[in-house]
């Protein structure tokens, strides 16, 4: 089992900056890629940026040039420093990791992102 504890978060105005951080423990080896997904009112849990275990960064073009993700692998850590931030921001950030080989994916509680003036 892994567990997922995220962090950050919050109201921020649009053109503001935010950080989150997410985490994890647990039965954690191998090839894996951490990542950060949203769900925006109303709408379906999408993709926002992930990292492998090697460090390849893939993200969204609705955040490329605005969110970097990086994360630290000896803390089984992974980042979010998201930048310019956009009233289509909004939405619940979760924190994922998958090991790709055995096919399991873990999810963290969710952290609630909103931008408004």
């Amino acid at each position: 089992q892994v567990q997922l504890v995220e962090s950050g978060g919050g109201l921020v105005q649009p053109g503001g900056s935010l950080g989150l951080s997410c985490a994890a423990s647990g039965s954690i080896f191998g090839f894996n890629t951490m990542g950060w997904f949203r769900r925006a009112p109303g709408k379906e849990r999408e993709l926002v940026a992930t990292i492998t275990s090697g460090e390849i960064a893939n993200y969204a073009d609705s955040v490329k040039g605005r969110f970097t993700i990086s994360r630290d692998n000896a803390k089984n850590t992974v980042y979010l420093q998201m930048n310019n931030l956009k009233f289509e921001d909004t939405a619940v950030y979760y924190c994922s990791i998958h090991f790709v080989v055995a096919a399991q994916r873990y999810w963290g509680q969710g952290t609630q992102v909103t931008v408004s003036s």
